[in-house]
């Protein structure tokens, strides 16, 4: 009874090396651009990858699972003080608190294969609050671009928001921001 339980587990782990991957992503070979709205103009930069993974199975991406540095924001569309100010403001608790929330993840939950990629589903945390987000996905080879909406007011993200204030004029932020992805794996 031993000898065939053994083989078992022996014929499940060759299947799965065979059938089944999991790809690391060298967080030197991602590249994670946001871009943030208000009214009158918009701003943007990039956060690093900390880890993360894609799963696949018979080369069809399945799964996955990330997380991000919130500590290491930069705006790279302004210069100087300017620049240092926002940097300052979006780690601070009017954004992302990222003394008390230093790290956001995200696990894919849902793969759906599309005629263009493939439409993923993940559970991102944020500050946090986890919601869940819908994104297109495409991969080429060995490399993986998502392009993905999150809206900030879901994770208690409020500054600026005339969602919750009024009277902002051009002032307001818009609560949705972008996430350009580019994994390299």
């Amino acid at each position: 009874m031993k000898i065939k339980s053994y083989h078992l587990i022996t014929l499940f782990l060759i299947t799965g090396v065979a059938f089944g991957s999991i790809k690391p992503i060298p967080v030197t070979a991602a590249t994670i651009e946001w871009k943030g709205y208000k009214i009158a103009y918009e701003r943007w930069g990039t956060i690093e990858l900390e880890s993360g993974e894609l799963d696949f199975e018979d080369g069809i991406l399945t799964g996955g699972n990330f997380a991000v540095d919130m500590t290491t924001i930069q705006v790279t569309s302004l210069e100087g003080g300017k620049k240092a100010n926002l940097e300052k403001h979006l780690r601070s608790d009017d954004f992302f608190g990222v003394k008390q929330f230093p790290n956001a993840t995200m696990v894919i939950t849902r793969v759906k294969k599309t005629a263009d990629g493939y439409t993923v589903t993940g559970d991102f945390t944020i500050k946090g609050q986890t919601h869940p987000v819908i994104f297109p996905m495409t991969i080429d080879g060995n490399m993986a671009i998502a392009k993905v909406k999150i809206d900030r007011s879901k994770y208690n993200i409020r500054y600026g928001s005339d969602s919750f204030f009024d009277n902002l004029g051009n002032r307001a932020i818009y609560n949705e921001f972008d996430l350009n992805v580019t994994l390299i794996f």
